[in-house]
């Protein structure tokens, strides 16, 4: 992960000079029982001290850590300055800031995107009681928009990573349609993609219990809960919302598959008509994708087809951003609702990727939910992988 490190801190930097922020200070203790979520982005291991991560618009990065874990942050190749300490992170933690004398500190807190929102509270009245007396104490600012772009920038190998973790979830999504029948639980669904994430020697890509998400027909519950008991019987929805997470990055697709009633030319209209919507809804908007957008401004565009073809309103976001975790913080395509915060606000950069997975219900089959993993450039949006067009039918 060191070559990673590097590229996301030397990234950062140049958001910093971007943003005309003088320094950023991620500063955390105990890592194991609840780490900051860009600490994996920026040193990648554990930290046990009390630590302060500085890196500065110069290019000049610290390291203020514990002397037991000092040669870690050496090892890493990110960090210029390695300060070890043993009784007390203040003093060298002051010198560094009065050699710097920065004129903001960014620090790790944030209102709206919960990635950014490291710095517990009882750790920034700790650093604020060193600051105390000190001129910086007046000058600190949240990072939210540093980290939104850290994050969300992904670089060429963030990029490699999340395209080998959706080519092992099509594979292992393959390999369940040539499986799956009538007569198997949802249950028995989940544990044989289950078996495939340890054949494949991945993890899933959120909770075990609830990755993949199953649901065979209309009685299924829907939303983020693990398979039950109820049978796939002919004239069934099968929807399985699943991810991996390969060398630390994740994936996070949805497919559909209907099972056919003897006699059937085809599927039922109502449900041909509901897949090919959402199938409109996710290529409008990812064809509209480009840099400067509004998250909210794409949401609009899927839904607008949803709604227009005489469905519900889906009561969640269009997509969000995916990466080092399926829901991978900052912006979202999403409506101005209160519980986003102002997350739908925050424009789309090159380097984003974004699930795209709108939804509906088809009244007597259940949920119809395809989901997209797409990646934003510079001339708008491309899939990561082939998308779902047609309807399977087993």
């Amino acid at each position: 992960m060191s070559k990673l490190v590097q590229e996301k801190t030397q990234q950062a930097v140049s958001i910093l000079q971007e943003m005309d922020v003088d320094v950023w200070l991620t500063f955390v203790r105990e890592t194991p029982a609840g780490g900051d979520p860009v600490l994996p982005l920026i040193y990648g291991n554990e930290l046990t001290w009390q630590s302060a991560l500085i890196i500065n618009r110069a290019g000049e990065n610290y390291a203020i850590l514990g002397s037991l874990e000092a040669e870690v942050a050496r090892r890493s190749g990110a960090y210029s300055h390695v300060i070890p300490y043993d009784e007390s992170i203040s003093e060298p933690l002051l010198k560094v800031l009065q050699e710097l004398n920065p004129r903001q500190i960014a620090l790790n807190y944030s209102i709206n995107d919960v990635l950014a929102d490291g710095l517990g509270h009882g750790l920034y009245q700790v650093l604020c009681s060193y600051l105390e007396g000190t001129p910086w104490l007046e000058r600190l600012i949240s990072a939210e928009k540093i980290i939104g772009a850290v994050r969300g920038r992904k670089t060429p190998e963030e990029v490699s990573r999340i395209r080998a973790a959706i080519e092992t979830t099509f594979q292992i999504f393959a390999r369940l349609f040539d499986h799956v029948k009538p007569g198997m639980t949802e249950r028995q669904v989940s544990d044989f993609m289950h078996a495939q994430i340890k054949a494949f020697g991945v993890s899933p890509a959120w909770e075990y219990d609830h990755c993949p998400t199953v649901n065979t027909g209309p009685e299924s519950p829907l939303g983020h809960v693990g398979a039950g008991n109820l049978v796939i019987a002919p004239g069934h929805l099968l929807h399985i919302d699943f991810g991996v997470e390969q060398v630390k990055y994740c994936s996070d697709i949805q497919r559909m598959a209907y099972f056919h009633v003897s006699g059937e030319i085809s599927p039922p209209d109502a449900v041909l008509r509901g897949f090919d919507t959402i199938v409109r809804s996710i290529q409008a908007a990812v064809a509209a994708m480009k840099p400067g957008m509004l998250g909210k401004e794409v949401d609009a565009i899927a839904r607008r087809i949803v709604t227009q073809a005489g469905y519900p309103e889906f009561k969640h976001a269009t997509g969000h951003h995916l990466g080092r975790l399926a829901h991978d913080g900052a912006g979202i395509l999403g409506p101005e609702w209160e519980r986003y915060g102002d997350t739908p606000n925050y424009p789309l950069e090159v380097g984003h990727v974004y699930t795209v997975e709108p939804s509906l219900i088809v009244p007597g089959y259940g949920i119809i939910g395809l989901e997209e993993d797409v990646l934003v450039t510079e001339s708008g949006a491309e899939f990561l992988g082939d998308p779902q067009l047609e309807l399977i039918v087993l």
